[in-house]
């Protein structure tokens, strides 16, 4: 009767004995689509040709150079998402659930097997892997998710506002990883109602960078509610940053703006980060003056200007990371840019978080938007 194998598979069959590796091929000759078979004759040889064409493979347990379990864990070892097959001699039940709880796939007597039993315990051994790398990618992508959630609970806070004349937008997008990087953003408003923003970008992807972020972002709070603000808040940034950061070579953007009581006025820092856009009355432009420093991590001794910015009565303003700056628009190859991002703003007529970002094609990078934008009494 011929086997079910409908498909022509390449398997790798581990087998020192040259009449078991023979009744092997003969057998798997009767399928459909009789399969292309690589013959391995110890351990040491099946390294060389556990190659990824191999669809599986077929192990046995006494061979030269391993004995038992120790030869199916070098190959679950050597080949992680390959189906694996224990076909042997030994009639040793607690040996095969051994084999399938160490991760094979089944467990086959060569004296018990025919031509249907082999073929389909490969099809089913396959069908098995498959399912449990799509469950272990399912985990790991939940895991992914409820870690992004804790560190973007974090990153991106609620912000600390007690006037009603502040409308407050945020927007947050991960990059193309879907990994959470160290973008980050707060607004407090102290006592003496002036209104504190900071947007930030730690450089890297990863954990740590998103740590290293989480960190940044409340020191910078603390510090504001505790009266800090200025270079005295910076340096104590970068000392933060110097002290947390896993490798000398990350530094840190951001850009700072204190907005004064009666919201007509601000004052601004931009530490190696891209300028906010201002919308003031019908004008659409950028802060002047950028970059106002260097970024944080780099000089010890840097310095950083202050920017003194009119606001009027009626105005806008974005901050973001080069997240939004840096993805394509239109030819994959073509990135928004700064002015590109302000002729979007003019051309919409306001700052529109969600019709903005909708225009905007692949982010390489994470894209964190602030907008405050003051009411109308």
């Amino acid at each position: 009767m011929t086997a079910n194998l409908s498909e022509t598979l390449t398997l790798l069959l581990v087998e020192d004995d040259d009449g078991d590796a023979f009744l092997v091929e003969e057998l798997l000759k009767q399928a459909m689509a009789p399969p292309r078979i690589f013959r391995a004759r110890s351990l040491h040889e099946a390294r060389s040709k556990l190659t990824p064409e191999i669809q599986c493979v077929l192990v046995d347990l006494s061979l030269p150079d391993a004995a038992r379990l120790e030869a199916l864990d070098e190959v679950l070892a050597l080949a992680p998402h390959t189906a694996v097959l224990v076909l042997t001699g030994l009639r040793d039940m607690h040996m095969g659930v051994s084999a399938v709880q160490s991760g094979a796939q089944d467990y086959l007597v060569k004296g018990d097997v025919d031509a249907r039993l082999l073929a389909r315990s490969i099809r089913y051994a396959m069908e098995r892997k498959r399912a449990d790398v799509a469950q272990l990618k399912l985990v790991q992508a939940e895991l992914t998710a409820k870690e992004n959630a804790r560190l973007e609970r974090a990153l991106l806070p609620g912000p600390l506002l007690r006037t009603a004349s502040i409308e407050h937008v945020t927007r947050y997008l991960p990059g193309s990883g879907g990994t959470l990087a160290g973008d980050f953003f707060d607004t407090v408003q102290t006592p003496d109602g002036s209104v504190h923003l900071v947007i930030g970008d730690v450089c890297g992807h990863g954990p740590d960078e998103a740590a290293l972020g989480v960190a940044l972002r409340i020191g910078w709070r603390t510090l504001v509610l505790a009266g800090q603000t200025g270079d005295t808040l910076l340096r104590t940034l970068d000392s933060l940053l110097r002290a947390e950061r896993k490798d000398p070579e990350i530094f840190t953007t951001l850009c700072l703006a204190t907005i004064t009581p009666d919201l007509t006025h601000a004052t601004m820092r931009l530490v190696g980060h891209p300028p906010p856009v201002l919308v003031r009355g019908s004008r659409v432009d950028v802060v002047p003056g950028s970059p106002s420093g260097p970024p944080l991590g780099i000089f010890p001794d840097a310095e950083w200007s202050v920017l003194d910015v009119p606001l009027g009565e009626e105005w806008s303003m974005m901050l973001y990371t080069d997240g939004l700056i840096e993805a394509t628009v239109g030819d994959p190859h073509e990135f928004l840019g700064v002015d590109g991002l302000v002729a979007l703003v003019r051309a919409h007529g306001a700052i529109d978080l969600d019709r903005l970002i909708g225009h905007v094609g692949a982010l390489s990078d994470d894209l964190a938007v602030v907008m405050v934008r003051r009411r109308r009494a």
